[in-house]
């Protein structure tokens, strides 16, 4: 990457308006952005950001084009229509989270049209996502990631180089999966714990202290699950199962059994049934507290 390179960026949603703001604001060269809803460019109306009418557009003008999409059908899709207009030499970096095999079959399929292809997807919160505190984990070439590295940085405090693409998927899902199934065991340690008689504060407060420690406790436990506040428009269990979906085509993929996984899937399976969809995550603790899963077959 040149100080001049222009940036394109497509999906301006929950973390990618805040990572396109960032861009904008860091980068020196042009920063050129696109999303279906008009309400998306609000993030970027006090930034050099220039909205861009089409995909099409975009793709035509720009030499590093980034994705921040909802999961692989759309990612597949954008790809498709970015790889028609893009000029040879240009590279795509996907922030989204898709499934492996997708992000390897992309790569293969742009390099015989000269277009450099990176799964790149992010992690960490919202919040994070706004003072470009990002975790990234990213599968590329040697090349593709040093020509890449300065925009990541743009966005994140972190940033893994797994290897070649797909293995910055492999990383994310593992994250993933962790994040899930730590969030459905902290749900029953804390009902339990609150039920036996100790202060929902002090429970966290204590378990903070020893070995119990955890991201998920300081954050997820402290800042939903305690308050038992869930809103809308954070990363609700619909996007959980998709990404646990994704993981256990890997697990078929590689031919390891995860049992663990198949248990927690169920949880946020019974919270879009039961009411919690559309609202952040953590949500999950309140069919611990109302008995739902002692419902829900094994």
């Amino acid at each position: 990457m040149t100080s001049n390179s222009t940036i394109g960026f497509i999906g301006l949603g929950v973390m990618g308006g805040p990572m396109c703001r960032n861009m904008a604001l860091k980068h020196a060269g042009r920063v050129i952005a696109f999303d279906m809803n008009e309400q998306a460019f609000e993030i970027l109306v006090d930034t050099k950001a220039e909205r861009q009418a089409s995909v099409a557009s975009l793709a035509g003008d720009a030499d590093f084009i980034f994705m921040s999409l909802p999961g692989g059908p759309q990612v597949e899709a954008v790809t498709s229509e970015v790889a028609k207009h893009a000029r040879s030499g240009s590279t795509i970096v996907d922030l989204s989270t898709t499934p492996v095999a997708l992000a390897r079959k992309i790569a293969a399929d742009l390099q015989p049209q000269g277009l450099h292809f990176a799964d790149a997807p992010v992690a960490r919160t919202r919040e994070a996502a706004q003072r470009g505190e990002l975790s990234i984990m990213v599968g590329a070439s040697e090349g593709v990631f040093a020509s890449i590295k300065p925009i990541l940085d743009y966005v994140a405090t972190d940033i893994t180089h797994g290897g070649e693409v797909g293995t910055g998927q492999v990383l994310k899902l593992v994250n993933n999966m962790l994040v899930f199934e730590h969030v459905v065991t902290l749900a029953e340690m804390m009902v339990l714990g609150e039920r036996a008689g100790v202060a929902p504060e002090t429970l966290l407060d204590a378990v903070s202290k020893g070995s119990g420690d955890s991201f998920v406790l300081r954050n997820h436990g402290r800042k939903a699950m305690l308050p038992r506040e869930f809103p809308e428009r954070s990363f609700p269990p619909e996007y959980v199962l998709k990404d646990i979906d994704y993981v256990f085509q890997l697990a078929a993929e590689t031919g390891v059994t995860i049992k663990a996984a198949e248990t927690v899937r169920r949880y946020y399976e019974a919270a879009v049934e039961r009411g919690l969809g559309g609202r952040y995550f953590p949500g999950v603790i309140r069919l611990v507290e109302d008995g739902t899963m002692s419902e829900v077959s094994a």
